[in-house]
């Protein structure tokens, strides 16, 4: 009896595991059918490696979907419309509003090497719309950073190699002979050079000597200049007190004799007014009569 309700207890918990297994799949199948998504194509120039159904499609770094379907263009008419071979369907959550000028591009996890599509956000208001003839909107495509590098690769090695070639004529043996003999002709000149300014400097009555003549004749102008300013001090300190005394008296007597010529010049001055008045005064002398008294 023990061992019969053993195994049923163990019986009745495998059932309810598996009947809780069965409600979470049926709730997360219901959730995932709940959830709508709007479908959208791009169209790649090529390549496209390391994208394939299921990859991630992330919307400003956000996963909002998956690839549902990646083909080769094979209809002339979408592919003449398309210009693009190759056409990746990506299906998104329809709550995600993509602008009419947003763009797609391939990046790629350099470690792993599995990409996705990565959606960037638009400026223009309007929402994008599939037109005639287009089963769904089309999203515009545009090489990632890294896509542009790997593109441009071969160029820029077919660029590098035609610089080489370039450089390597340039350096060839004859270039190189020329090139040693200019570097060897320029040390013998600046080695002459240099014993010619050497030679022009120490020699005897070279710049050197002209140089020490020219500043001993400086020197010596600075000492006259500085005997000569102690001459004119001294010289000056001789005359102060003539001019001191000059001055305090001389200048006194100039001042008493300019009054003095003034008072003379004043008395010539009526003498001549009177004489123009009357010249015979002068000779005669007052000729009126003055009163007398009876």
């Amino acid at each position: 009896m023990e061992t019969r309700a053993h195994y049923v207890a163990v019986g009745a918990f495998v059932l309810a595991m598996l009947f809780l297994a069965f409600v979470a799949v049926l709730w997360l199948a219901g959730s995932q059918f709940s959830t709508s998504f709007a479908h959208y194509d791009i169209y790649f120039e090529g390549p496209v490696s390391g994208l394939s159904n299921g990859a991630k499609v992330e919307y400003i770094g956000i996963p909002v979907g998956t690839v549902s379907d990646i083909e080769i263009v094979s209809d002339p008419e979408e592919l003449a419309r398309a210009g693009k071979p190759i056409r990746v369907t990506i299906e998104i959550k329809s709550t995600v509003q993509i602008k009419k000028d947003a763009a797609a591009s391939i990046q790629t996890n350099i470690l792993s090497g599995v990409s996705f599509i990565l959606i960037s956000q638009g400026k223009n208001p309007e929402l994008i719309e599939a037109h005639k003839g287009e089963r769904y909107p089309v999203i515009r495509s545009r090489r990632s950073t890294f896509s542009s590098l790997a593109a441009r690769g071969p160029q820029l090695l077919d660029k590098i190699d035609g610089i080489l070639d370039q450089v390597d004529d340039v350096l060839n043996e004859q270039n190189r002979q020329n090139f040693a003999a200019t570097l060897e002709n320029i040390k013998k000149v600046t080695g002459s050079l240099a014993e010619h300014l050497d030679k022009s400097y120490s020699s005897p009555n070279g710049l050197k000597d002209e140089l020490s003549a020219a500043l001993t004749d400086f020197d010596k102008l600075v000492k006259g200049l500085g005997d000569t300013n102690h001459q004119i001090e001294a010289t000056m300190q001789d005359v102060r007190p003539g001019i001191r005394n000059f001055s305090q008296h001389t200048l006194v007597d100039i001042d008493s004799l300019i009054g003095e010529t003034r008072q003379f010049v004043s008395g010539l001055s009526r003498l001549a007014s009177q004489i123009e008045r009357d010249p015979t005064r002068l000779l005669f002398g007052d000729r009126r009569e003055g009163y007398q008294p009876k």
